[in-house]
């Protein structure tokens, strides 16, 4: 009786935990009540984050910023972008001058400790890679001559 018991806490419990709305934070207070998600972005790398002569931004960080604003507000276009070099980037972030930064920027747990910084997702993996015709053998960037 008593493990039907513990269920039925349980379940209760979970239950009062269902209905109580979740409080998303003071950035997102801030966001709403702004109207617009101001997001940190490079300064300029094709691809990624650039405005064109008429100051239009494109790239897959801008999307990023837009896929943002469309979630938070429902509207892709509310976003303010702020162009940011790596030297002004996460004190920008801390300090709250962007609400979120979505540039070139290598995640790290020591960054993420050290700087007080929450990463979500990775939107972006890179690496180096070596291609060598096929009849050199090589197997190891070690067999490499320099």
């Amino acid at each position: 009786m008593s493990n039907l018991k513990n269920v039925a806490i349980v379940a209760a419990v979970l239950g009062t935990l269902a209905v109580v709305p979740a409080h998303a934070g003071k950035t997102l207070d801030g966001i709403k009540a702004r109207g617009q998600v101001v997001c940190g972005v490079n300064t300029g790398l094709a691809g990624f984050s650039a405005a064109d002569s008429n100051g239009k931004w494109t790239g897959l960080d801008v999307d990023i910023c837009r896929a943002i604003a469309a979630a938070t507000l429902g509207d892709p276009e509310k976003v303010k972008y702020v162009p940011l070099n790596a030297q002004q980037r996460f004190t920008a972030l801390q300090s709250g001058e962007v609400d979120v930064l979505s540039r070139n920027t290598t995640f790290t747990l020591t960054r993420d400790a050290s700087l007080g910084l929450h990463a979500t997702v990775v939107t972006y993996y890179d690496g180096q890679g070596f291609m060598v015709p096929v009849k050199s053998k090589i197997k190891s960037a070690k067999q490499l001559k320099s």
